[in-house]
């Protein structure tokens, strides 16, 4: 009996301890924004202290019931003191954060470690209010915010609706699976732009090349064409950035396989290591290159993904999908294959999704699904190399050509080794 009264003394005491210092933690921060004379705000360090043990107490004496009326009587004060308040800022942010300390005073009874580290989030969260302001007003362009809500609704709002069981004919179809993937790249697009915008043309071409190809390697390939063409001494930083692009390809395959079947990237992790490894080394030679060049790279600031791309890469994988099926029921692994190389000359990403749903499914092995990803990554390679003579002239193609073939030929190795 003795025994169990110390616990309970002891873990009141520490409830306590924590409330405390909630309080004061939180109050801190504010005590610096509090300003002084008849201006200054009504709550500090003090008020905070003070209300979070409120919170802690009343829970201790009469449970969530007096909480609910300690809380609510705070707020009242606050109200009144905020409609007293002449201070030049009208924001909430102080009279919400009381309430919330108030709160969390009480957690602190039931849930000590939850309650501190909440406090430590809103702390952090208020003193870096200049940071935060500047970053959403000067930092984040209009584009960039309509992005940014986008995705959030993509994952929190569509994802959740889809259904996660196998429609369609042949039951090729997973809407759930098919919009991961698709939440997946814009994902990936984002980290690009973000990398973009973080370096700036310090960066210089071959790492911009590199986060651009996560938005898209072939489209980033055509505008360091373009670059390359329009800036003649700046040709060998956009052929290294053209060729490191490919490799967010190749960490595009990676993400997308390991979020659809993990045995099918078990099967081709070697390939596309040696894909990987061959596109680094080449491209690594090219920068170099480029470091030694002299020039500018202007680097220009688009939106981190398209939403009609991102749509159209959930009608493309929709469609490559039922392909898929349909040859690969036909006509066996060499209908998987064609599909997949057809589908291939557009995107990577959408004939390796099938693959690895079909292997998902039981209907190929994962080893089957290594010739058709292989297939797609060697005639989008194709559709590379025109889009690199096209937009960059024969100058950079012969550059750039000799990397890519040199890829695909290191991940046809890799899975001719693996298969021995």
């Amino acid at each position: 009996m003795i025994d169990f009264f110390k616990l309970n003394l002891n873990s009141e005491i520490i409830a306590v301890a924590v409330a405390l210092g909630i309080g004061l933690l939180i109050g801190l921060e504010r005590e610096r924004r509090k300003g002084e004379g008849p201006r200054r705000s009504p709550a500090g360090l003090r008020t905070f202290a003070v209300a979070s043990l409120a919170g802690s107490v009343s829970v201790m004496v009469g449970g969530k019931e007096l909480l609910g009326l300690v809380t609510a009587g705070i707020a009242v004060l606050t109200a009144i003191a905020y409609l007293r308040s002449t201070s030049d800022d009208p924001g909430l942010t102080s009279e919400i954060a009381l309430i919330l300390t108030v709160l969390l005073g009480g957690l602190a009874t039931q849930h000590p470690i939850l309650a501190a580290g909440v406090a430590v989030a809103v702390a952090i969260l208020l003193a870096s209010r200049a940071a935060t302001h500047h970053f959403v007003r000067s930092v984040l362009s209009d584009d960039e915010v309509k992005d940014g809500l986008i995705f959030a609704a993509a994952t929190l709002v569509v994802l959740p609706l889809l259904p996660d069981r196998p429609i369609g004919p042949l039951g090729a179809l997973n809407l759930r699976a098919i919009w991961i993937i698709v939440v997946l790249v814009m994902a990936i697009g984002a980290v690009g732009h973000i990398s973009i915008r973080l370096l700036g043309a310090r960066g210089g071409l071959a790492i911009a090349g590199f986060a651009s190809g996560f938005v898209s390697s072939t489209a980033t390939i055509g505008a360091m064409g373009a670059r390359a063409r329009k800036a003649p001494e700046l040709l060998g930083a956009a052929a290294a950035g053209a060729t490191l692009s490919t490799i967010a390809t190749i960490v595009q395959l990676v993400a997308v396989l390991a979020a659809t079947n993990l045995p099918t990237l078990q099967s081709l992790l070697v390939p596309l290591l040696c894909a990987g490894a061959e596109a680094t080394i080449y491209g690594a030679i090219f920068t170099l290159k480029g470091m030694r060049e002299t020039g500018t790279a202007e680097l220009e600031h688009g939106r981190a993904f398209s939403l009609p791309s991102a749509l159209m890469l959930a009608l493309t994988l929709s469609g490559v999908l039922l392909l898929s099926a349909s040859l690969q029921e036909a006509f066996g692994e060499i209908g998987l294959v064609v599909s997949a190389a057809v589908a291939g000359l557009a995107d990577t990403h959408s004939p390796a999704v099938a693959a690895a749903t079909l292997a998902a499914s039981g209907k190929i092995t994962p080893s089957d699904a290594v010739a058709p990803v292989l297939a797609a990554l060697s005639t989008n390679t194709l559709s590379k190399i025109v889009v690199g003579w096209v937009s960059g002239g024969s100058s950079f193609a012969i550059r750039l050509i000799p990397g890519l073939i040199l890829v695909v030929a290191a991940a046809w190795a890799g899975a001719i080794f693996e298969a021995q």
